[in-house]
């Protein structure tokens, strides 16, 4: 549905992925009247065309979108490849994409057709992007091991964060790997804010070869059963997180 989106992402945007027709009818038609600038890009590409919806035809389920003035642009959208549409409206971000482009008209003027999406993905809040955590000094998460398991706690790294969840690094391959598999009282060290306790759910399960050969699991994991406390502390360390990463940006320009 997204292949130009990263496991990453989708793990992380899957609860605000939109798939009712009237909804997303809704969406596209806003996006049309306030002639809001959508940035295109074909799979595979780093340039972006920008382009506008100039129609939304519910009667075909298609959409009608302003065609580059560049023929080489028009081209490589032509190309076969999926193509990702990103644009805002009033302040959300909005993501959908298209594996079937084809060029059309309306009233005279050179269009680009797209099926009417599926689903698109609705985001409203921009600190449920992940942001990547230390390396060096990991964050990590302690969880209540089952006496499946052995009985104890034992604590894991972490590869990034949002308000949403986390994604944990499990080398030693023990918490498992079972979609919707839940951990209660998992207590989660902060650096500079504090520990926080909250359950998680194994939402994505991603086998990965290090660069050092070893092989790793990746798992995405929304909390569930947060306090309001808890969350306002990971806002916290996210905000933090992001004032190093902008203070790196800024000392390397």
């Amino acid at each position: 549905m997204y292949p130009f989106l990263s496991d990453a992402d989708m793990d992380n945007w899957h609860d605000f992925e939109v798939g009712s027709r009237r909804e997303i009818l809704a969406l596209l038609r806003g996006i049309s009247e306030k002639k809001q600038m959508i940035r295109m890009l074909p799979l595979g590409d780093s340039d972006m065309c920008v382009t506008t919806i100039l129609h939304v035809d519910s009667d075909t389920d298609s959409v009608l979108l302003d065609r580059p003035s560049d023929p080489e642009e028009t081209a490589r959208l032509m190309s076969g490849r999926p193509v990702s549409f990103e644009t805002t409206l009033d302040n959300i971000r909005i993501i959908f994409g298209t594996e079937v482009m084809q060029l059309g008209m309306l009233d005279a003027v050179p269009a680009l057709k797209i099926p009417l999406p599926s689903s698109l993905i609705r985001l409203q809040r921009r600190e449920f992007y992940r942001m990547p955590t230390p390396v060096g000094n990991p964050v990590r998460v302690t969880i209540p091991m089952s006496e499946e398991q052995g009985g104890g706690e034992a604590a894991f790294p972490l590869s990034d964060i949002s308000c949403g969840g986390i994604a944990i690094l499990d080398n030693r391959f023990v918490l498992g790997d079972s979609i919707g598999h839940e951990y209660g009282n998992c207590r989660i060290e902060l650096p500079e804010i504090g520990p926080i306790v909250t359950g998680l759910q194994i939402r994505n399960s991603q086998e990965m070869t290090l660069m050092n050969n070893k092989a790793n699991r990746r798992l995405g994991c929304q909390f569930i059963d947060m306090s309001a406390a808890a969350m306002s502390a990971v806002q916290r360390y996210i905000t933090k997180l992001e004032r190093e990463r902008n203070a790196r940006m800024a000392g390397l320009s």
